[in-house]
């Protein structure tokens, strides 16, 4: 599925961890996959209320917390920086897809990282 959402479409996710070499980009891509298969959940779901909307980012950050296991085997870990730059990569797609009231931490409330 193509992404209709421009801004989103535009954005660059994980940013943060892409540009330190503390974070293999072969594990920061499959959490750049997690958030672009969020934003593809959000388009054809389309969820008309926080409660949808959190469902979705429930299963997104489920992945996350999978994905763990995989910085742990490169040497790496979902740490502060990390931590924070998902987070904030999950409001910036709750807010481009008009949930800017999102609560910022229940977007992510099931992490175990």
């Amino acid at each position: 599925m193509v992404i209709t959402n421009e801004q989103v479409a535009q954005y660059a996710f994980l940013r943060q961890l892409y540009r330190d070499d503390y974070y293999p980009d072969h594990v920061v891509d499959r959490g750049r996959v997690i958030l672009m298969r969020l934003c593809e959940r959000i388009e054809t779901d389309r969820p008309s209320d926080l409660a949808a909307l959190y469902t979705l980012t429930r299963a997104a950050t489920e992945e996350f917390n999978r994905l763990e296991a995989e910085f742990h085997a490169a040497d790496s870990e979902i740490e502060t920086v990390a931590r924070d730059e998902i987070a904030g990569d999950f409001w910036f797609v709750a807010s481009a897809y008009g949930f800017a009231d999102a609560d910022a931490e229940e977007l992510i409330a099931s992490r175990e990282w």
